[in-house]
């Protein structure tokens, strides 16, 4: 089972596309995950997303084992970049 990447649903969207630049450092560092799109507007459509992580805002990485991971999108892609999306697992696991 791969992650899941909760993304607005214009993944045709690549210029300054926060969900698309989290989604390229995925692509770049061999990350397996799988898209789950969410409205984009109005945000409380978003009741997914909510129910995770307690807020309305995307992009939004859930874990296999449930707990997620969210940051302003340019945080989440270096942090991914850099490797360290694992300490970000278990971070929310504790």
């Amino acid at each position: 089972m791969s992650i899941k990447l909760h993304r607005c649903p214009f993944t045709f969207v690549h210029y300054r596309s926060h969900c698309y630049e989290v989604q390229q450092a995925l692509d770049q560092q061999g990350i397996d995950y799988d898209v789950v799109k969410q409205p984009f507007l109005p945000r409380s459509r978003r009741k997914d997303v909510e129910r995770l992580s307690g807020q309305r805002l995307l992009p939004v990485i859930e874990f296999e084992d449930g707990s997620v991971y969210r940051e302003e999108s340019a945080e989440m892609a270096a942090t991914i970049m850099s490797g360290r999306l694992d300490a970000k697992r278990a971070a929310a696991t504790s």
